[in-house]
């Protein structure tokens, strides 16, 4: 077998509904990558019925038996699903939504009580084999809870749950060990590369869900450091530079922007996972966090305002090698056939607009749906990936133009979703889903051509920032 491979480094937020500005929820996330370059698409699988047929991971033969009907359902798969599925994001026929993993360490006292399984559920196969087959966030938690009891996890992991009510956080931490927590319907919780969740209430079954035997497993091996309490975060997690510099200042800065009247610092290793906004949240304030790197503070590697050592202190949230950074959001105030939406930007999400796709809907079109090997632009993924390949250089002299951009493109998404809500909802239920189709591919086109041009744009405006360049007399 292939050695295995493995996503790494994301940044997640998820939101419950009265802390948004519309009551939706929402989860999000920048989906990162080991390497600068890993093509990811968008995709519809079709609803189907399963009879005793095996998952098997292409990425280190986990197996799980799949039985009954599977929902349709949205995805983000890898272009090369050789090395596994990795399909990441998504949101199924009965409006929930599943982001899929937010990568984590355990520290090695619980690994050696409880290791990893190397053929157990990873990151690869976890929205294949629970997306489809759940009707609810808590369905979502106890089903992949019961397939890492069962199977085990190869890796340390959080995954993201939503649904028109509530918001669930899951951590995996051994390979049989994992808590859920609810986030409370007028809080956020921002997570970076960290196991997170603080303390566990066993008696309050509305709001948490644990592995079967939790509290047995720590007291037996002697795991907690602090006995009155049960912090999961302290018991199963890490305390070390990577998180000092690379994890906690991410979950500072999210917080920074959503709740600036805390103030907190960015190498602090309380941080609290449930956070209060200062106000009700919009979409423009989760792109805001998914697209910081630290912008406007002497942390920010494309900034002017901190010396060399300041802007390389850090990991910023949006990176190089984030591939596909979405926002599921689930809307209160719409008919069930309307309230899902899945918001891509696939490449650097500082640079790329978020294009909202109705997740009710029969086919992606061809931009997004399939991304070649090669470079061209008529791939959405390689269309945004050369985007950031020409604003970087010479970010500071064309930030203000990209912001331009990127400003005009939020305007048209949200007005493309007012007007196919108010035609939708003065159709029958049985020809929404065609309606919504061709909504996603009028907006689909609506993008792809406002950057290509811009492109054209940025490409007349690099010429004249060349440094190949010299002082001349116009009459040679």
């Amino acid at each position: 077998m292939n050695k295995r491979m493995t996503h790494a480094a994301c940044t997640s937020i998820l939101v419950g509904k009265d802390a948004t500005i519309d009551g939706s929820t929402i989860i999000a996330r920048n989906e990162d990558n080991y390497v600068a370059i890993a093509p990811k698409r968008l995709i519809i699988r079709a609803a189907k019925d399963y009879h005793s047929e095996y998952f098997v991971s292409a990425n280190n033969g986990f197996r799980w038996l799949l039985n009954g009907p599977a929902l349709r359902y949205t995805a983000t798969p890898d272009r090369d699903a050789s090395a596994g599925l990795y399909e990441e994001s998504g949101i199924n026929g009965h409006n929930v939504a599943m982001s899929a993993t937010e990568s984590a360490y355990a520290n090695n006292q619980v690994l050696a009580a409880d290791p990893l399984v190397g053929n157990g559920i990873a990151e690869d196969a976890m929205v294949s084999v629970v997306l489809p087959f759940v009707k609810s966030a808590r369905a979502g938690v106890e089903r992949l809870g019961q397939i890492v009891t069962q199977s085990g996890a190869a890796e340390t992991n959080g995954v993201l749950f939503s649904d028109a009510s509530e918001v669930w956080y899951m951590e995996i931490a051994t390979g049989h060990q994992w808590v859920a927590q609810r986030i409370p319907s007028n809080a956020y919780a921002v997570v970076a590369n960290q196991l997170a969740i603080q303390e566990i209430n066993f008696a309050d079954q509305e709001n948490f869900i644990t592995a079967p035997g939790l509290q047995d497993f720590v007291v037996l091996n002697h795991l907690n450091p602090r006995p009155a309490t049960f912090n999961f975060r302290v018991i199963f997690g890490t305390q070390t530079q990577e998180d000092v510099h690379y994890n906690s200042p991410r979950v500072w800065e999210g917080q920074r922007v959503l709740t600036p009247t805390v103030i907190q610092q960015p190498e602090a290793t309380d941080l609290p996972f449930v956070q209060y906004p200062d106000q009700r949240l919009s979409l423009a304030d989760i792109q805001r966090v998914l697209r910081s790197h630290y912008n406007g503070t002497r942390y920010d590697p494309l900034g002017t305002t901190g010396d060399q050592n300041s802007r390389e202190k850090y990991r910023a949230i949006s990176l190089s090698r984030t591939q596909n950074s979405h926002i599921l959001q689930i809307r209160a105030d719409k008919p069930e056939a309307l309230a899902a939406i899945q918001w891509v930007a696939f490449g650097i999400s500082a640079f790329s607009p978020y294009v909202p796709f109705y997740s009710n809907s029969t086919v992606i079109p061809q931009a997004y749906a399939q991304t070649p090997a090669k470079v061209t632009l008529s791939s959405a993924y390689w269309l945004y990936r050369v985007l950031a390949v020409l604003v970087e250089p010479h970010y500071l002299k064309l930030a203000p133009t990209v912001v331009d951009f990127l400003t005009e493109c939020e305007r048209i998404a949200l007005q493309h979703v007012t007007a196919t809500d108010h035609l939708s909802e003065l159709l029958p239920d049985n020809v929404i889903s065609t309606v919504l189709t061709q909504a996603n591919t009028e907006m689909t086109q609506q993008f792809m051509t406002k950057t290509q041009a811009f492109l054209g744009e940025l490409v007349i405006k690099n010429s004249a920032l060349s440094k190949l360049t010299f002082a001349m007399d116009k009459n040679l």
